[in-house]
């Protein structure tokens, strides 16, 4: 028998990189998509069985598909359809619920999280493991790893200290690239793209335990939001030393 087809709609790598890590020791088939647009041309060509996607993204939103899939069912036919999204507010809530939204996960999920989405949702054999509760502060210290890091290892990724790693490494290729994408769009004052940015990086930074930085990168989306220019690119130095350090 095949292996279900799960699409995962996400612009951002290093989320694209956690889900697929994730749900690697699945019996899935992972596709990622980084755009709707693209997502859109896969689901014309091949069938799968979910779809997650994120809501803010380039060019036309998560909410833009989903409205699409509901109104085109030949695109998704009977799949289940999964948001997976940092933005999950009342309002969002309330729009989210008169659509044909099988489950909404919040972002950082953990490995726990995403594993029994997936799992509930193509009836997969077998349960993941229930999260694993904080360490109590008197075993925070772990060899090799931050008070933070570690407890990133237990919230996050189920106490799997080399999947953290792994994808610890992932994020500091990835953060380069970043800096550089935000230092273009401070230069022009394009505060949509620093918005995504930030937006992005407080669900990675947060899913690594770096809870300052998912502060200075809730500010920075807060102020683009608002369209406040010097805010923004205030709010970006701050997040891009962040990044260095």
């Amino acid at each position: 028998m095949d292996e279900p087809v799960v699409l995962l709609v996400e612009d951002d790598a290093l989320v694209s990189r956690f889900v697929g890590m994730v749900l690697d020791d699945l019996p899935v088939r992972l596709q990622v998509c980084s755009s709707v647009e693209q997502a859109l041309q896969f689901l014309a060509e091949h069938r799968v069985q979910l779809v997650i996607t994120d809501l803010m993204m380039p060019g036309e939103s998560g909410m833009g598909l989903i409205q699409r899939m509901a109104a085109d069912r030949s695109l998704a036919a009977d799949a289940k359809v999964v948001v997976f999204s940092a933005g999950l507010n009342t309002k969002v809530r309330e729009q989210l619920a008169s659509m044909n939204i099988w489950r909404t996960l919040a972002k950082p999920a953990s490995v726990g999280d995403l594993q029994g989405c997936v799992r509930d949702a193509l009836q997969l054999a077998g349960q993941s493991p229930p999260p694993a509760p904080p360490p109590a502060p008197a075993a925070l210290a772990v060899e090799g790893l931050a008070e933070h890091e570690t407890l990133a290892v237990a919230t996050h990724f189920a106490n799997n200290r080399r999947l953290f790693e792994s994808y610890r490494e992932r994020c500091f290729l990835q953060f380069p690239k970043d800096r550089a994408e935000g230092d273009r769009a401070a230069a022009v004052a394009d505060l949509a793209a620093l918005r995504r940015l930030a937006h992005n990086l407080r669900t990675v930074l947060l899913t690594l335990g770096r809870s300052e930085g998912h502060q200075v990168a809730s500010r920075l989306e807060e102020a683009a939001c608002a369209e406040d220019v010097p805010a923004s690119v205030a709010g970006w130095k701050a997040l891009r030393d962040h990044l260095s350090a």
